[in-house]
């Protein structure tokens, strides 16, 4: 039975009254998790619901959300404002206060918001010879002012091995050892606490020998507990041991850029650049 089991296969909506207290049980196990507070579910949703996912899942478009550079290579997102009804409900009912409140009672983590605009959250692929390299991810939703508390992943690959590459690594604060490594197995659901010093991704060259991508939900929570105190990032690239992974100079560049120059001067500079981008993608 699945973990979640009382999602309406029709709607994608979730029942209040049978999730009251559910994942309470699962609380002590989470904040155990090392190398930071995180839990793997298997069988979290009803399998119906995850069939209709990827029989709607888009084909490559122009409404995908596409990055292709050292850090982040072959990597598309589709927002689910661009989804077909029932997966957009879907996302909608993740939004919801009954599967918030399962997230709450597993985390221990009070007055999570959802993003209603769903930043950088929805399906995620990763095509073959594609990766994610180890990451911390951004701390600040800027349009909601409020802190970025929590990720929660569920994967839809079926029938994925180890040597199809693609495996949630979660590293050390001081990038020194991958003290934890997750198939992205189908419905199999990672959660985890989201700091700057959350380190994970998938850096293993996707290979999957009929050149089906990883896919994946992705969802982000957060709470209104932003304030100045706090140093605003975006996305921070890290980099392994040993390896190939190239650091991620264009933020360090733009961080030394906030850091120092009069905001004035970075808001006009940033501009600029950005329309320069804007007008080489025409």
């Amino acid at each position: 039975m699945p973990y979640l089991p009382d999602f309406d296969e029709n709607t994608g909506l979730l029942d209040a009254a049978s999730t009251k207290d559910k994942g309470r049980e699962l609380r002590e196990t989470y904040q155990a998790g090392d190398p930071f507070p995180h839990i793997v579910i298997d069988d979290f949703l009803p399998p119906a619901l995850l069939e209709r996912c990827l029989a709607e899942f888009p084909a490559p478009a122009a409404a995908a959300e596409s990055y292709d550079r050292s850090q982040e290579r072959l990597k598309r997102s589709y927002s689910p404002d661009v989804l077909p009804p029932f997966s957009r409900q879907l996302f909608y009912s993740f939004n919801s206060r009954p599967f918030i409140q399962v997230i709450e009672n597993i985390t221990g983590i009070k007055g999570l918001l959802p993003d209603p605009f769903f930043l950088g959250g929805g399906f995620h692929e990763i095509a073959t010879g594609g990766h994610l390299s180890v990451h911390a991810d951004f701390n600040h939703h800027v349009p909601l002012n409020v802190e970025r508390r929590v990720n929660v992943l569920v994967y839809l690959n079926k029938d994925w091995k180890n040597e199809y590459g693609g495996q949630l690594e979660l590293w050390d604060n001081g990038m020194t050892t991958c003290l934890k490594s997750y198939l992205p197995s189908f419905n199999r659901c990672v959660l985890f606490n989201t700091t700057s010093h959350s380190n994970h991704g998938n850096p293993q060259v996707v290979n999957h020998p009929q050149g089906t991508p990883r896919r994946s939900i992705a969802l982000y929570y957060y709470t209104a507990t932003w304030d100045g105190s706090k140093r605003s990032h975006t996305t921070q690239f890290r980099v392994r041991p040993a390896s190939a992974d190239q650091p991620d100079f264009e933020v360090r560049k733009r961080e030394l850029l906030a850091d120092w120059l009069p905001p004035v001067v970075n808001r006009t500079l940033g501009g600029w650049v950005h329309r320069l981008k804007q007008r080489g993608r025409k």
